[in-house]
């Protein structure tokens, strides 16, 4: 049997979640995506035990949570706030050391004795390496690598990727889709509390699409394309570009060029928010 660091199952907290189900593998990194109220912070929230669903089941390994937001002490330093969570885990010498590895696990060492009120964007920092101390092995992270600048993106996600190949599960929802192009393997996209997409980002990311430039707007678009700004286009899925173009040669459509593109995951999310 398998043995998963987090499950979900048919979790429902109406009104944010609907029948939600998923599993998650230790060292795997899950991205949560979807807009505004389609219920990623509270299906991050209902796995950390946070939020009690209505119905259905949640086991989770111990697991470390990341809020969006996150709000410190603005006079205590960094070592002094670790330092404070570190207490609920052990005690003297034990304690310095989860507070050490949480600073190097997190990239803090060198901001270890500076103000919270003046972390700036390493607030992101502070509060994944809250998540981490005590040795979590699920990592519950909300928004932790959105809003940051390049560099800092792309040592969060290393720093991430690096818990991960440890062993350290992670459920990530991010609107940072560039963020999780880096690290995830999986992504789940969320509407209204439903998952309506779900598969291997590296699958999502292969998914092709046939672009089609007409020299004049179609007055009904072939079955399976939409209209765009220079002309139309669809998805190729179980079907080759010949068969596609042969289709708006039969509606007798002007095709002055083609080229056939992959999905982004922008786009991918997009759609999937658009199904009703």
């Amino acid at each position: 049997m398998t043995d998963y660091a987090l499950t979900l199952d048919e979790v429902c907290c109406p009104p944010a979640l609907d029948l939600v189900s998923l599993a998650l593998l230790p060292g795997e990194i899950i991205g949560i995506v979807g807009p505004s109220g389609a219920g990623k912070t509270t299906l991050l929230r209902v796995a950390a035990g946070l939020v009690v669903p209505e119905r259905g089941t949640v086991r989770c390994d111990a697991a470390g949570y990341a809020p969006e937001g996150p709000v410190f002490p603005p006079a205590l330093t960094v070592r002094e706030i670790l330092a404070y969570y570190a207490r609920f885990h052990t005690t003297g010498r034990a304690r310095r050391a989860l507070v050490h590895d949480a600073l190097e696990l997190a990239g803090l060492a060198p901001a270890a004795d500076t103000r919270s009120a003046a972390l700036g964007r390493d607030l992101h920092k502070l509060a994944l390496a809250q998540a981490v101390l005590g040795g979590r092995r699920v990592l519950l992270l909300d928004e932790t690598l959105s809003g940051l600048d390049p560099l800092a993106r792309r040592d969060l996600c290393a720093r991430v990727a690096h818990l991960a190949a440890t062993g350290v599960a992670v459920l990530l929802a991010a609107r940072d889709l560039g963020a999780l192009e880096r690290v995830a393997g999986r992504v789940l996209v969320l509407r209204a509390g439903r998952i309506v997409r779900a598969g291997p980002l590296a699958a999502l990311l292969a998914e092709r699409v046939l672009e089609v430039i007409l020299d004049t707007p179609p007055p009904e678009p072939p079955p399976g394309f939409r209209v765009t700004a220079a002309g139309i286009e669809a998805p190729l899925a179980g079907r080759t570009p010949e068969a596609a173009l042969a289709l708006c040669h039969a509606h007798r459509l002007a095709v002055r060029a083609s080229r056939v593109r992959v999905k982004s995951l922008e786009e991918i999310v997009l759609d999937a928010h658009d199904v009703r």
